[in-house]
């Protein structure tokens, strides 16, 4: 319900500000006010605003390839909408917030995290590598990923997230959630993926959740566009440059990312509709594009019937 959640709010310069999800529960036509820019905030912007539940945490990344996760908890609630509110993540000289994302909050230990992690990287290496000429790799690796049967370690694999980061070059790749370990917010926050390059550094175009099941439709500024299904994309360590997901030309750069989701509606969705028809239709599946990053920093929200 309403009453349950909260929406956060994100700003380019690095502020965050929690609200009940109720106090926008009554917006008329001409709208309603979110959040002021003025004084010493006028060159500030709002990029993201999404709701949240209390067993939440965020996830902001930044343009120079910073980020930091904490909990919704660590957010007292604000009363004022007018508010750009507290500092979320310290950022460097020229950096700024391009994605705010909601993760679930596990608990978990960190040398459990660590534990897990060398786990699952032994387990791909065991579907996907030769160990011909290296039978104590296997062995090892094969000692390692043992550790998955545990039962905590079951529950964290059934929990686990995956983040997407892309960069405007064309480079990408997923990560498990926990490389991005919880903290308090205002930080300066830990690498989010490698931007260094032969002739300098890129930037970061999107970072956000993904599923297997998600595609993501990229565009660039000289008109191009492909669609990759994420289950295609690699599973690498978070501070890796990954993989190339859109060859650019030289003076080309990805400018927009789009994740597309697919989901099944209820069978009983249209019984009212028409009870002659009760228990004869089938499940349709519907695409929709709900995260979509267009390089300017602002994460909006759409969807396409």
């Amino acid at each position: 319900t309403w009453s349950d959640l909260n929406i956060l709010f994100a700003t380019a310069k690095g502020k965050v500000r929690r609200n009940l999800l109720s106090d926008f529960g009554n917006v008329k036509a001409n709208g309603k006010i979110a959040m002021k820019f003025e004084n010493g905030d006028a060159d500030d912007r709002l990029i993201k605003a999404r709701t949240f539940s209390v067993n939440d945490d965020v996830l902001l990344a930044t343009r120079d390839g910073k980020c930091i996760r904490f909990p919704v908890d660590d957010l007292r609630v604000f009363n004022s909408r007018s508010s750009t509110g507290v500092r979320g993540i310290k950022l460097a000289d020229g950096d700024e917030v391009i994605a705010m994302s909601g993760l679930t909050h596990v608990d978990a230990e960190v040398a459990d995290r660590e534990t897990y992690l060398s786990a699952v990287g032994a387990n791909r290496r065991l579907a996907s590598s030769d160990y011909a000429d290296r039978p104590e790799d296997k062995a090892r690796d094969e000692a390692t990923a043992a550790s998955l049967q545990e039962e905590k370690f079951q529950a964290m694999e059934a929990a686990e997230e995956f983040i997407l980061t892309m960069t405007e070059d064309g480079f990408g790749r997923r990560v498990s959630a926990y490389e991005f370990r919880i903290s308090g917010r205002s930080g300066q926050g830990i690498r989010s993926i490698d931007l260094s390059r032969a002739k300098g550094t890129t930037k970061i175009i999107a970072s956000f959740p993904v599923l297997d099941s998600d595609q993501i439709v990229m565009v660039t500024d000289g008109g191009q566009l492909i669609r990759c299904p994420v289950k295609d994309i690699s599973f690498m360590g978070r501070t890796t440059r990954g993989v190339t997901l859109f060859k650019t030309a030289e003076d080309e750069n990805v400018v927009s990312i789009t994740r597309l989701r697919d989901f099944d509606e209820d069978e009983d969705e249209d019984e009212d509709d028409d009870d002659d028809d009760e228990g004869d239709s089938d499940d349709e599946t519907h695409e929709t594009s709900d995260e979509t990053s267009d390089g300017s920093g602002e994460d909006k929200v759409e969807t396409e019937s």
